[in-house]
C-alpha cells in the first residue's frame, strides 16, 4: 500500500503555457530556495500527439511553493540540428540534483527532414513521426546551477541494442542517483518486430556513475509481458526501491491509465505491492469539486526532507484520454503520509 494520499489540488497550481502543449513536469528546489521545473512544451499548431516526437523542447519555469503557479523563465534544450541524435526533439525531462551538480535525463530524437508544416502534417503516419519515433533514445544534460549552462552529450547514454527488448527505441528515464553518483535507470523500451514496434515494456540499466557507461542488467523487460506500463518512477527505499508507473490497460490496478506501486530488494527483481493503485485519474480540487481527467502521466515525486511532499503529473481536459483534449498541463498534488 501506498504511504501517501493525494490532498485537494489547487485549481491555479501547476505550469501552463498559452498557444503550447505541456506535458513531463519535474521539479527540483534550485540554489535560490525556489521551485524549477523542467518540462516539455510545443505548439498547438500541431496536433498534441504526435506533435512532441517531432517539436518537443525542454523548457524550464519557476515557482516559490512546489504548487505553483509555474513562470516560465527559459528553453534549456532547444533544437539543435538534424546531424544531432536529439537534434530536432528533446521531451521526458527528469532532473536530480546531484551534490553541485544538476542532471538532467531526458529523451531525445531526431529527422533528417523538413519543419513540420501543420498544414499538411500527417500525424503519426507522417514521414518525420516514422522517423522521430525510431530515433527515440536517452540521454543527459549537466549544469553547475539550475540556471544552466547545460552541456549536452554527443551520443545517448543508453542507446538500442539489436535483437533485445530495446531494439526500436529508449525513453522515459527514470533514474535513482546514490550518494556515490551510481545510477539505477529504469526506462522504457519497444523491440523491433518486422518494420514496427512492439508493445512497451520496461528495463533497468546501471551506471557506476552518472556520466555512464550504462549497462542493460538483464536480457528481458523487469515486468512481465502480460504488464502493460509506461512513464516509471523509482526511488529508493529503507529495503531497496520503489516505483510508480502508468497502467496502459488498467489491468493491474484496476484503472485504466491509472497509477501502479511496486518494490524491488535490487531493483531487477520487482512485485506490485499488495495494494498497487498508486494513484487515480478522479482527483478533488481545493474548491470541492471532483474530476475525471482524461490524463495524468508522467508522475514525478518531489521529495523534500527524505519524504515525498507532491506528486507532479501530466494532465489533460479530454475525456479519451489526450486525443480529444484541448488542453494540457503540469499539475502539482500534494501528499499527505496515509496513517494506515
Amino acid at each position: 500500500m501506498m504511504k501517501w494520499n493525494m490532498l485537494p489540488a489547487p485549481k491555479d497550481g501547476g505550469f501552463r503555457m498559452e498557444g503550447y502543449w505541456v506535458w513531463c513536469g519535474s521539479v527540483v528546489k534550485g540554489e535560490d530556495g525556489k521551485y524549477h521545473m523542467f518540462a516539455s512544451r510545443w505548439p498547438k499548431t500541431l496536433p498534441m500527439h504526435p506533435g512532441w516526437l517531432v517539436a518537443s523542447e525542454i523548457v524550464r519555469a519557476v515557482s516559490d511553493t512546489p504548487e505553483g503557479p509555474y513562470e516560465f523563465q527559459e528553453i534549456v534544450l532547444p533544437a539543435r540540428g538534424a546531424e544531432y541524435w536529439d537534434g530536432r526533439s528533446t521531451h521526458n525531462p527528469h532532473i536530480v540534483k546531484h551534490k553541485d551538480t544538476y542532471l538532467l535525463f531526458y529523451m531525445g530524437s531526431t529527422h533528417p527532414l523538413a519543419e513540420p508544416n501543420p498544414d499538411t502534417f500527417e500525424g503519426l503516419q507522417d514521414p518525420k513521426t516514422i522517423v522521430a519515433r525510431a530515433n527515440k533514445r536517452i540521454g543527459l544534460a549537466t549544469a553547475p546551477s539550475v540556471f544552466g549552462p547545460w552541456t549536452r552529450r554527443d551520443a545517448p547514454i543508453l542507446s538500442t541494442r539489436p535483437g533485445k527488448f530495446d531494439s526500436f527505441l529508449t525513453s522515459n528515464p527514470a533514474p535513482s542517483v546514490s550518494e556515490d553518483g551510481s545510477v539505477l535507470l529504469i526506462y522504457k523500451a519497444r523491440k523491433y518486430e518486422g518494420h514496427e514496434h512492439g508493445k512497451m515494456t520496461i528495463g533497468a540499466a546501471r551506471a557506476d556513475h552518472y556520466e555512464g557507461p550504462y549497462r542493460v542488467m538483464q536480457e528481458g523487460p523487469i515486468f512481465s509481458s502480460e504488464y502493460h506500463l509506461e512513464d516509471p518512477f523509482v526511488w529508493k527505499s529503507s529495503d531497496g526501491y520503489e516505483l510508480i508507473a502508468k497502467d496502459m490497460d488498467g489491468n493491474i490496478c484496476g484503472e485504466k491509465y491509472g497509477g501502479i506501486h511496486a518494490r524491488s530488494i535490487d531493483g531487477l527483481r520487482w512485485e506490485l505491492s499488495d495494494t498497487p493503485h498508486a494513484y487515480s485519474r478522479s482527483i478533488v480540487w481545493d474548491d470541492g469539486t471532483r474530476t475525471m481527467l482524461g490524463n495524468l502521466e508522467r508522475p514525478f515525486l518531489l521529495f523534500e526532507d527524505g519524504r515525498p511532499t507532491h506528486l507532479f503529473g501530466a494532465v489533460s481536459d479530454g475525456v479519451k484520454g489526450f486525443s480529444d483534449a484541448k488542453n494540457t498541463w503540469n499539475m502539482a498534488f500534494p501528499l499527505e503520509e496515509n496513517p494506515r
